[in-house]
């Protein structure tokens, strides 16, 4: 992305006005996503899903139209684009309250988060739900 949040809007829906720009996870243009080739087993579910770009992308334009929250969790979203599924899911558990052992459980993923896949927006938040676990007392308790 060029880094001009103010002309983003101008050229929303990207799949529509600029095309070229966008591409799948696995690098394909999305003209090249057609049914023919879902049916002949050239696309396969790699694919189908949305693109780090195409999530920043996304961000650029509801930071445009000063919806800086949704554009927050848009680039955390970017992030999460790196991180295998399984890794998504054992972090989901572990972040419901009484799923943790201590707050140093949610220290160490949030460093894994920050040095395996440079995700620091969501090592921030993390860091933030251990400081609010542990405010609340929501850690595993031990009987």
């Amino acid at each position: 992305m060029d880094g001009d949040e103010g002309a983003a809007a101008a050229r929303y829906p990207a799949s529509e006005k600029q095309p070229e720009r966008l591409r799948t996870p696995t690098g394909r243009r999305l003209d090249e996503l057609t049914l023919a080739k879902v049916l002949s087993g050239e696309i396969t579910e790699g694919d189908l899903g949305i693109s780090a770009q195409a999530l920043r992308f996304q961000s650029a334009v509801a930071r445009a139209a000063e919806r800086g929250r949704l554009a927050d969790n848009l680039e955390r979203g970017a992030e999460l684009s790196a991180v295998p599924q399984e890794e998504i899911f054992a972090t989901y558990e572990l972040l419901r309250p009484g799923r943790a052992p201590d707050r140093e459980a949610l220290l160490d993923l949030a460093r894994r988060y920050r040095e395996r896949y440079a995700a620091h927006r969501i090592a921030d938040l993390i860091e933030d739900a251990a400081g609010a676990y542990a405010r609340r007392g929501l850690f595993r308790k031990r009987y």
